[in-house]
């Protein structure tokens, strides 16, 4: 694969390919006048930046499906679904960019369920609708890649 074909193609591994080869450049020491090191940790942090958008959306998508589940709430529960259904677009984005994130998804899903969880114990709490039973539920949950990144939502929770 060339290297125009892998930016088009997966922009993470491009990042890291590109960062490589500058550090190796410079190590051999060419006589190019760039400040390679710091063009090297640029580039690379260009992909570190697709990681952090993905953990962002993930963390979306998990803050959004507790309080789906774990709320009796009615009225907000279509714009936590549609802020759902766009967190996934972008996740789909994100990975069709850069599909070597796609091992990652389980890794950020781990790494992102105690902010989600976080986030969703401090919102219904705000509300007045998170007990002690409902808050330890809610520390008890976890999800697959498969419901965070397809088309899956909880059931609604019975009055």
């Amino acid at each position: 694969m060339t290297d125009a074909t892998l930016y088009d193609e997966d922009f993470v591994a491009w990042s890291q390919q590109q960062a490589e080869a500058l550090r190796a450049a410079a190590r051999t020491g060419s006589n190019h006048l760039l400040d390679w090191e710091n063009l090297a940790e640029e580039i690379e942090s260009l992909g570190i930046s697709e990681k952090r958008e993905l953990r962002s959306h993930i963390r979306r998508v998990i803050h959004h499906l507790l309080k789906l589940e774990h709320s009796r709430a009615t009225e907000p529960r279509q714009g936590w679904m549609e802020s759902i259904d766009d967190a996934r677009a972008e996740i789909e984005l994100v990975l069709e960019t850069s599909p070597s994130l796609r091992p990652y998804v389980t890794t950020a899903i781990a790494a992102e369920m105690k902010h989600g969880v976080r986030l969703a114990v401090r919102d219904l709490e705000k509300y007045g609708a998170a007990d002690p039973a409902a808050i330890a539920r809610i520390h008890a949950t976890t999800y697959t890649p498969d419901q965070i990144l397809g088309d899956w939502f909880p059931e609604e929770p019975k009055p």
